[in-house]
């Protein structure tokens, strides 16, 4: 066997810190916690992450907004506006964008609850355990116990 002979490819230069960024949200939006999270390892200095971060958010590039709209978005037709508030907070945006979002959900929770349920169980339930089983289902997804009473219970009223 003959000794392997050194590679002559050079290394792969590292990708700059705004390079880095702009990849990591052409995948999707980001909050500023979630990016700073994520570039701290590779920043020189925390003075430089704060003035990239600066500036993307001043070209609109890093938007919490967004953010806002894309997890709601995503998670309207799964869970309820508790459910979504939590996403929200966990991923770092401000409570002044989470807390329009959250009423807006609420206008329309007892549809998105009823569709929910519908979509698990198919039929209604049969006994009080079974009653309860749905009551906690639909209050895990995120929704208020009257929310999920009237759709477990098949009340319509408003």
């Amino acid at each position: 066997m003959e000794p392997r002979k050194p590679s002559s490819k050079k290394p792969e230069a590292q990708p700059s810190l705004p390079a880095r960024a702009l990849r990591l949200l052409a995948r999707r939006e980001h909050t500023r916690r979630e990016l700073e999270r994520k570039l701290a390892p590779h920043a020189a200095d925390r003075d430089a992450l704060a003035a990239l971060l600066d500036d993307f958010a001043r070209r609109g590039w890093l938007s919490e907004a967004r953010v806002v709209e894309q997890v709601v978005h995503a998670k309207r037709g799964r869970y309820g506006p508790a459910r979504i508030r939590q996403a929200l907070a966990g991923r770092g945006v401000s409570e002044a964008l989470i807390e329009p979002a959250v009423k807006a959900l609420k206008d329309s929770e007892l549809e998105a609850a009823r569709a929910v349920w519908a979509k698990k169980f198919r039929t209604p339930p049969s006994s009080r355990e079974e009653r309860a089983k749905h009551v906690r289902f639909l209050q895990a997804r995120g929704f208020g116990m009257e929310i999920a009473m009237r759709v477990v219970h098949g009340r319509d009223d408003s």
